[in-house]
């Protein structure tokens, strides 16, 4: 056993960085546990080991008495003097009382002692080393799953990443080198855990600090961040230099930075706006591609709420698909964003199609009703049926007999050449 328990002292001593004193702590409480089934009940006993020359002693203090009651509490002065000579009665003596075949319980619980201890420092060791990298990004190797968790290999420790902080749209496999985020290194009663996370924002933000040097010397700024892990993220800088543009700087030289960012992210579209105090410049840039007026946004500070309207054709592209544009903006500018059709364009659509309507059924002599059908055709004015439309069109166009689409033609030239000679 001595031999044995001194290489594995200084293996670990050597290997694992775990100092030799508190393993000798570890085993001798662990020996001292089992012991006392040996031993008995004696009094004070403890377990001494050589941490040198690894060999283990029970030792007793006992009580010196001229006669011995109680043997697990008591020496006999006699006994007393052989050990420590000139001892006198009432005098406390180291008595060893390692019995016969300790050795054998002294290998199995040194060894179980020892592992215990070593799971408790490496663990301990562990926290210390991340307790301050919470917010780092780490390079580590997928190990194993448990469940739907990626337990990740960091050289000499392990870390976890929940399904939460996963990525929907990637796959990960046993031995593929990944690049996460350390959202926090938890001290549980589990021991210290380290928390990864590949979908935070934050991940995305420390991809551009490491990645464009503007951010690391302050002359730009990330103000806010809004992410869709897998599919979108929408990042709003800031540069307190009126001369640097903080978007170009994050883009990089025909987009390289942003490039090997998005690499990173699995292709994950990556959005660079220039923040603005001006909550409507903001909005704009946010929106894009929508294209959006000034006149078409309401402010509503009170509630920090934005009512937004947009044409037919840019509302698509302003709400986004499944609402991700419109979503990730109002995440972005820390209000609530609305955005609808503006129904005010397609008013004033329906007065001028009402007045050449109305105009076209004066010069034809016709129901407005049918003028109005004839204008929504796409022939708004006279001039128009009359040039650019024959009698089928007008027919198709009706939904009426081809003579009537052919007669209505002819009056129309008729009129429209009558309207010009009076001119």
């Amino acid at each position: 056993m001595t031999s044995e328990l001194i290489a594995l002292f200084d293996y670990y001593e050597r290997e694992k960085g775990i100092n030799r004193s508190k393993l000798v702590e570890a085993i001798s409480g662990a020996l001292l546990t089992a012991s006392k089934k040996s031993v008995g009940p004696a009094r004070e006993l403890r377990v001494d080991i050589d941490p040198v020359k690894g060999n283990i002693k029970l030792i007793a203090k006992l009580v010196a008495v001229e006669n011995v009651t109680q043997p697990y509490d008591e020496i006999s002065l006699a006994m007393a003097n052989r050990i420590k000579p000139g001892s006198v009665i009432g005098d406390e003596i180291d008595v060893e009382v390692t019995p016969k075949g300790f050795g054998r319980i002294a290998a199995q619980t040194a060894k179980q002692a020892m592992m215990q201890r070593i799971r408790q420092e490496e663990k301990s060791m562990m926290y210390d080393e991340f307790k301050d990298r919470a917010g780092d990004i780490v390079v580590g190797t997928v190990r194993r799953f448990d469940k739907s968790d990626v337990i990740v290999d960091l050289g000499k420790f392990e870390a976890i990443m929940p399904k939460k902080e996963r990525v929907a749209t990637e796959d990960y496999n046993v031995g593929d080198k990944v690049r996460a985020y350390v959202v926090a290194v938890e001290n549980g009663v589990r021991g210290p855990e380290i928390i990864l996370s590949r979908s935070h924002p934050n991940f995305v933000r420390r991809l551009f600090e490491n990645e464009v040097s503007e951010i690391g010397d302050h002359s730009v700024q990330i103000r806010a961040i809004a992410r869709e892990a897998g599919y979108r993220t929408k990042l709003a800088v800031y540069s307190p230099d009126s001369k640097m543009d903080p978007v170009g700087a994050c883009v990089g030289h025909r987009g390289a930075r942003v490039k090997n960012i998005v690499r990173e992210l699995n292709n994950e579209k990556v959005d660079i706006i220039r923040w603005s105090d001006d909550v409507k410049e903001f909005l704009k840039d946010a929106l894009k591609p929508a294209t959006i007026a000034d006149d078409k946004i309401t402010l509503d500070p009170a509630n920090k709420r934005i009512h937004v309207r947009v044409n037919e054709e840019e509302l698509a592209k302003a709400i986004g698909r499944n609402g991700q544009n419109v979503r990730l903006t109002n995440r972005l500018m820390g209000w609530d964003v609305q955005v609808e059709r503006d129904a005010s364009d397609h008013e004033r659509f329906e007065l001028k199609v009402k007045g050449a309507a109305k105009l076209l059924a004066e010069q034809l002599e016709i129901d407005p009703e049918v003028a109005e059908s004839i204008v929504k055709g796409g022939l708004l004015t006279l001039e128009a049926v009359a040039t650019q439309a024959d009698g089928n069109d007008l027919a198709d166009m009706l939904n009426v007999a081809p003579e009537e689409g052919a007669a209505l033609h002819q009056k129309a030239e008729e009129k429209f050449r009558a309207l010009g000679a009076n001119r």
